[in-house]
């Protein structure tokens, strides 16, 4: 088998823990070029001064994309009290006249209002922010000066706890859906409080079932791609939908389902997608059962 060839057929997870200072794309950029390896994409923006676990799916593990993005999403999060800024955290301009006094916020009113956030609430994305208006990045049109108008979206937030009160700064724990904008959210507590608030430092600790126990970082990364040993922390593609019910396919079956064709389903299959796995483990394809004719119709298949 030739190189590329052997490359094409790589799939899998590579979990990165992002240093401050490089977008998103930018580390996918480092990907591709150190496993060389064109088919490649990350699956939930980290803001470039954000540093933390960043999921990057691999080979025919990108067609994973839409289910690993959806997936919730853990910071830590350091907000500063007593001011705001345009951008919500510390590259924009101030929007307040600074106070020479200190910030009149107890740790007991900062959690009373924190805690009014938790639960499935409406927040309105930063009009700096990649957010798609008519065409047109909402930060581009904001750069120049322009009215941005953002409608507000449906997020879910599950925890929130203050971990160290050090005012002006608050770090707090915050979990919540795919598509919260922890910006937005400082950005909220401080208007709520009446004195401000902007984001001054973000990691993000968990994304989906990927902590940071399971992030290697980047430089570390680039060594073993200089080494040429950067297979070790390629995570199978299965694990990336661990959670999800699987069904094991047999030779016969996988060979069936990769063509895209269904295969019989056990008279006691419960509907729903799941994860079909050849019994080596390996993630064939994701499956949806049929309920009339109990059959496995394959929506997404990982091999050509």
């Amino acid at each position: 088998m030739e190189s590329q060839e052997i490359k094409n057929a790589i799939s899998g997870i590579l979990v990165v823990d992002k240093p401050v200072g490089l977008t998103s794309h930018d580390v996918v950029d480092h990907i591709r070029r150190g496993t060389g390896i064109r088919r490649a994409g990350h699956t939930g923006t980290l803001d470039p001064r954000a540093s933390g676990v960043l999921v990057l799916l691999v080979g025919p593990a990108v067609r994973l994309s839409e289910f690993v993005s959806a997936a919730d999403k853990r910071y830590q999060a350091i907000l500063r009290l007593g001011n705001a800024t345009d951008t919500y955290d510390a590259e924009g301009h101030f929007t307040r006249q600074p106070s020479t006094t200190p910030v009149d916020v107890t740790e007991e009113q900062f959690n009373e209002v924190l805690q009014t956030y938790i639960g499935e609430i409406e927040q309105t994305p930063p009009a700096f922010s990649a957010v798609k208006v008519h065409g047109r990045k909402a930060y581009e049109m904001a750069r120049q000066g322009e009215e941005v108008e953002l409608a507000p979206r449906k997020i879910n937030v599950y925890h929130l706890e203050i971990l160290e009160w050090a005012p002006p700064e608050v770090v707090i724990d915050v979990h919540c859906s795919s598509g919260t904008y922890v910006r937005s959210l400082a950005n909220d507590v401080g208007i709520a409080l009446g004195c401000g608030a902007y984001l001054v430092g973000l990691r993000r600790t968990k994304s989906g079932r990927f902590s940071l126990r399971d992030a290697t970082p980047l430089r570390k990364l680039e060594e073993a791609f200089t080494a040429g040993n950067w297979y070790q922390y390629l995570i199978p593609a299965a694990e990336a939908l661990a959670e999800w019910a699987a069904v094991e396919l047999n030779p016969d079956e996988v060979e069936e389902v990769k063509h895209g064709h269904r295969v019989k389903a056990a008279a006691d299959a419960k509907p729903g997608l799941v994860r079909g796995v050849s019994m080596a483990g390996e993630l064939i394809a994701i499956l949806d059962l049929d309920e009339v004719t109990m059959e496995w119709q394959p929506k997404k298949v990982f091999f050509s």
